[in-house]
């Protein structure tokens, strides 16, 4: 009965105690670890960070800064967003405006890397009508928030699904992004988009995990995502290639929904 005891039932009131611990703590405040960038996240045991074919974007989302530990999702309104517990991380950027929401957030980031990266002709997008807006406002940083502004008040979900090309699971990489349109869901009244903004795989199973960025409505602080579903691999995201739908904190998308740029 001893031996039961120590191998059977100890072992898994110890995971129930770190589970507790890690609810309680690590799933109450935001960057628990106080890492400086997404590229400090540790990913889980036994996994290793993996290259895209954009090796530029997929460091430059590594590198992006993260608020310290404790720090809220704020809306642009100024107040404190709900359900906070659904949040990693922040990513530390200003919101520019009321309508920098989930499809936006996942324009700022691409073109925020354009930008910096002095590639002023590449930034670009299309509205709901597929017109696409090109920016010709070279390195001015004002000229360039207010083609963003623009951006955000004839782009969503929608349009974004639209201009994106599709990526095979199987290829996920850095950069990529999970977009459906409420066009594309009968009865759903939004659509939402989330960006893939780090990678990882398992060298002995090929499992790979993902860390995932968003920004919601009403307009709110970009952040890392929680995995409130496995808390013990949270912020990472166990990508199932054979699934029909895939859930990314209280999100569902189908595996054809994942695009690039």
């Amino acid at each position: 009965m001893k031996k039961f005891v120590v191998r059977i039932l100890l072992p898994l009131l110890l995971i129930a105690i770190s589970g507790y611990v890690w609810f309680y703590f690590g799933g109450r405040t935001s960057n628990p670890r106080n890492c400086q960038t997404i590229g400090d996240i540790p990913v889980p045991f036994g996994y290793r960070r993996v290259a895209c074919d954009n090796a530029a974007f997929g460091t430059f989302l590594r590198s992006l800064p993260l608020e310290k530990k404790g720090a809220k999702v704020m809306l642009y309104t100024g107040d404190t967003a709900n359900y906070q517990f659904l949040s990693y991380a922040v990513v530390d950027l200003p919101i520019l405006s009321n309508a920098e929401q989930c499809a936006d957030a996942c324009m700022r980031l691409r073109a925020e890397y354009l930008f910096r990266q002095g590639k002023y002709g590449e930034i670009r997008f299309n509205d709901v009508n597929g017109k696409t807006l090109t920016y010709t406002g070279g390195s001015s940083r004002k000229a360039f928030e207010k083609y963003l502004k623009q951006v955000y008040d004839v782009a969503n979900t929608f349009s974004l699904s639209r201009e994106l090309r599709q990526r095979p699971l199987a290829e996920v990489q850095a950069g990529d992004v999970f977009v459906y349109a409420a066009a594309d869901r009968p009865g759903n009244r939004y659509g939402h988009a989330v960006m893939v903004v780090d990678v990882a795989r398992h060298p002995r199973s090929g499992k790979k995990v993902l860390l995932l960025a968003e920004g919601n409505t009403p307009a709110r602080s970009i952040h890392v995502m929680q995995n409130s579903g496995h808390p013990f691999l949270s912020p990472w995201f166990e990508l199932d290639e054979k699934a029909g739908k895939l859930r990314f904190s209280v999100f569902r998308f189908l595996p054809d929904e994942l695009r690039h740029f």
